[in-house]
């Protein structure tokens, strides 16, 4: 019986309930953040099935006015509303009972690199990053840019932009892979379209306890900082570059001032790197898992085409077309493309669970 299935998750919400009733939590502010996590993680299953447990009551309290006269019609009506109500319930509770990945609530280091097209791969980062950073702004997220490299006429070689808020790695996980445009460049004389591409990686921001570095693996150069056209060039030694020894990545930041702040930065960077080559390697381990998790997908894979002269945006993982890609630039809304790729990986997982 499907009800059975909700029995644990209501029993472990009313556990915790008890435990923060109790003398040994209220003195303790770790155990009480960390029961409250738990508590936030489970309580849309908790309200959604105990919806739906009223609503079989419901049906059952129903059908048994169904053979008194003064209540038949009534208890019909109510019933045909129930009966409809109970599949679409019993749906939104298999998508909540999913198996949920661990990294969904965690802020992320979105990573833009210009790939093939010289300097129109560079104009285009800058623009989507501009886009992603009022897609940040709709969702109540911060935004900060934590590392970049300009490019010769604008835009960016690369840059790391750092999101913060809960849930800003489920938002932004379908953007890994790479992103292929095609427009007029501003150059161009004769009007001809030029095709270029920038890979996107989204990478879980985390902390020591995910990801332990031992420091003799890590070779840390400080350097002079710097900045196109001889602008806003620090004249301290405030740029760091670490290399990571065993794997070989390299994280150089030079955007503060403080030498100290660039380290922090590039540290948390590496971390986030790291962390995605351990989730790859688990995710190729379990391959049907990997069906249905899109957020760490291969960053040379081609996710997206952004067609200009035809104002037309197409995400090739679920053959989604629309045609307003000049409003989406613009107002950073990339919900409905979002949404699409959520409810697809959703429908896959949950042929995979059954």
């Amino acid at each position: 019986m499907f009800a059975k299935k909700l029995e644990p998750f209501l029993k472990r919400y009313e556990e915790l309930n008890e435990e923060l009733k109790k003398d040994s939590t209220i003195n303790d502010v770790n155990k009480i953040a960390l029961i409250s996590k738990e508590q936030k993680a489970l309580e849309p299953i908790v309200l959604k099935a105990r919806q739906y447990l009223k609503t079989l009551k419901d049906i059952d309290e129903n059908k048994q006015l169904l053979s008194e006269a003064d209540f038949a019609e009534l208890a019909k009506e109510e019933l045909k509303i129930l009966e409809e109500s109970k599949p679409k319930l019993e749906e939104e509770l298999k998508i909540l009972l999913l198996p949920k990945d661990p990294n969904d609530d965690k802020n992320i280091f979105l990573e833009l690199r210009a790939g093939t097209g010289g300097d129109e791969a560079s104009l285009f980062a800058g623009d989507l990053l501009k886009a992603y950073i009022r897609y940040a702004d709709l969702n109540g997220y911060k935004t900060e840019i934590v590392s970049s490299s300009e490019g010769s006429v604008g835009g960016f070689k690369e840059v790391i932009l750092l999101v913060k808020g809960n849930g800003a790695y489920s938002r932004f996980k379908y953007e890994s892979g790479t992103h292929r445009v095609q427009r007029v460049p501003q150059t161009e004389s004769q009007g001809r379209l030029h095709t270029s591409a920038i890979t996107v990686a989204v990478m879980p921001e985390v902390d020591d306890i995910e990801i332990d570095i031992n420091p003799n693996d890590l070779k840390i150069d400080v350097m002079r900082s710097s900045g196109h056209g001889g602008q806003s060039v620090n004249t301290t030694d405030s740029a760091v570059r670490i290399t990571h020894i065993p794997t070989g990545i390299v994280v150089v930041n030079q955007d503060g001032k403080s030498q100290h702040k660039n380290k922090e930065s590039a540290m948390k960077v590496l971390k986030a790197r790291l962390y995605e080559m351990k989730e790859k390697e688990r995710l190729q381990k379990e391959s049907s898992e990997r069906k249905s998790q899109v957020g760490s997908g291969d960053r040379s894979e081609r996710i997206r085409t952004y067609n200009f002269p035809q104002n037309r945006i197409s995400d090739h993982r679920i053959n989604l077309t629309l045609y307003k890609l000049d409003n989406i630039m613009e107002s950073g809304n990339f919900n409905e493309l979002i949404e699409s790729l959520i409810a697809h990986y959703q429908a896959q997982a949950l042929k995979e669970n059954t």
